[in-house]
């Protein structure tokens, strides 16, 4: 079935990819409060919980992206199928906690296609079997209540999720502070800028532990006027 003849209110896209495996590689490592920092602190996600309980779990991959009507998880089933390893699906359930849009048994089957993680604007369940870790869960909420699978729903389409706008492709980072969604045509540029920020905050925290007075506040306070 080709894009043109999907019934109204579905759509799948292709899969986008536009990153390269090693950018993408030399990301794993940056914080997400970095990533966000550089980008200007008022991006990324609000409101999701790591169901996946383990602090040092991080996510990093190109997203997938899935807008559902809410409670229905019949498209994110379709997206699943289309992810390739290391991918992120990224999900706008409008916010919706009546039914559980992702559970144990998909769980199983990410696990199984090397999916990187999920990121729900929406609720989940199963959270023994997501706490057992080694894939990521970011989520709004969670109920015992499961979906539908009716439709319609749309994959590989610019959505919002959590008050972050997601472009599929995007590079999608999160740890234990959160989710950051960093478009595609900035990933390139962002990485020195995040290394320069990372290496900011050593020489800060070098100061830090000697006791030093932090520069940044004693410079700020200067340029008020204040005697410091």
């Amino acid at each position: 079935m080709t894009q043109a003849t999907w019934p109204a209110g579905y759509a799948l896209n292709p899969r986008v990819n536009s990153l390269d495996p090693e950018l993408v590689a030399a990301f794993r490592n940056v914080p997400a409060a970095h990533a966000s920092d550089c980008l200007g602190r008022g991006v990324g996600a609000l409101g999701l919980t790591a169901y996946h309980r383990d602090l040092k779990l991080a996510l990093c991959g190109p997203a997938i992206t899935v807008r559902v009507r809410p409670g229905d998880n019949l498209m994110i089933h379709v997206a699943m199928q289309m992810a390739h390893p290391g991918d992120v699906i990224v999900i706008d359930g409008a916010a919706d906690l009546a039914q559980a849009l992702i559970g144990g048994l998909m769980r199983t089957t990410a696990v199984a296609r090397g999916i990187a993680g999920f990121v729900v604007d929406g609720a989940v369940r199963d959270l023994s079997e997501w706490a057992e870790g080694g894939i990521a869960v970011y989520a709004r909420g969670h109920t015992h209540r499961g979906p539908s699978k009716d439709g319609p729903g749309e994959v590989n389409v610019p959505i919002a999720c959590a008050g972050m706008s997601v472009a599929p492709g995007g590079l999608v980072l999160g740890d234990a502070d959160g989710v950051v969604c960093v478009p595609a045509a900035q990933v390139a540029a962002l990485l020195p800028q995040v290394r320069a920020h990372a290496a900011r905050e050593e020489k800060i925290r070098a100061g830090n532990r000697a006791g030093a007075p932090d520069e940044r506040f004693t410079a700020l306070l200067r340029q008020k006027g204040c005697p410091v």
